[in-house]
């Protein structure tokens, strides 16, 4: 049984959203302040981290920036503001999905089943893959789940390998935001597409000399992006 923690001051939200994941079968541990949320977070052995971005004591950007450090957990961040800049504060921080408040408890579910059946596919294919891609300067370890770029390790989250890799696994193919937003994230009619352009941003601050002419990831205008042999 997967355990989930909950880190949400508004005690109504979270018994909701306890209830529909517990009724799906998952642990649910529940915190209503960040501090709390942090300290559970790294403490114990969680599977999944739902936090909301504005609570008393630590917020959530902090928690989710100390616990990428340590953990590849899925994260979801939830929040009531709709501004693109705490969407792309949450995924630069190293989220894997926001959620924009209110949402139905159904969809909620619907991602939280997503993210970790795709973790738990990564999980048992980092297991028995053994494969190490070598690209112009560029290692990723599939088996450690490690990258690193002309010799010097660079941390990378869950979804920023996996993105990695796939285009480094198909190289000088073109994919669309869309398809690599199914692929990577493994969903269709939930989420938003704009994630990709996040996290290809974060990818190339980690494997390009100069990101305004990357070398390895091209954006193909008006198409999508390739990795570029």
């Amino acid at each position: 049984m997967s355990k989930i923690l909950i880190v949400e001051d508004e005690e109504s939200i979270a018994d909701i959203e306890k209830d529909y994941l517990e009724l799906n079968g998952y642990e649910v541990e529940v915190c209503n302040d960040g501090t709390s949320g942090l300290a559970a977070a790294l403490h114990e052995d969680i599977d999944m981290c739902i936090l909301d971005i504005m609570l008393p004591g630590t917020d959530g950007f902090e928690i989710c920036k100390q616990v990428r450090e340590v953990k590849d957990i899925p994260i979801i961040m939830v929040s009531a503001k709709k501004e693109d800049i705490d969407k792309i504060r949450g995924l630069g921080v190293g989220a894997d999905d926001y959620m924009t408040k209110p949402f139905s408890p159904s969809e909620l579910v619907a991602r939280v089943k997503a993210h970790l059946a795709r973790y738990d596919r990564l999980v048992s294919n980092s297991k028995n893959n053994n494969n190490v891609i070598e690209i112009r300067g560029i290692k990723i370890d599939k088996t450690a789940r490690r990258v690193f770029v002309n010799g010097e390790e660079k941390p990378f989250t869950t979804k920023e390998f996996d993105l990695l890799t796939f285009l480094a696994e198909n190289p000088n193919h073109v994919f669309t935001k869309e398809e690599l937003f199914k692929e990577i994230w493994d969903m269709d009619s939930i989420g938003d597409i704009a994630t990709v352009t996040v996290h290809i941003k974060k990818i190339r601050e980690k494997i390009e000399l100069d990101t305004s002419k990357p070398q390895y990831i091209e954006t193909i205008w008006g198409v999508g992006y390739r990795f570029k042999m």
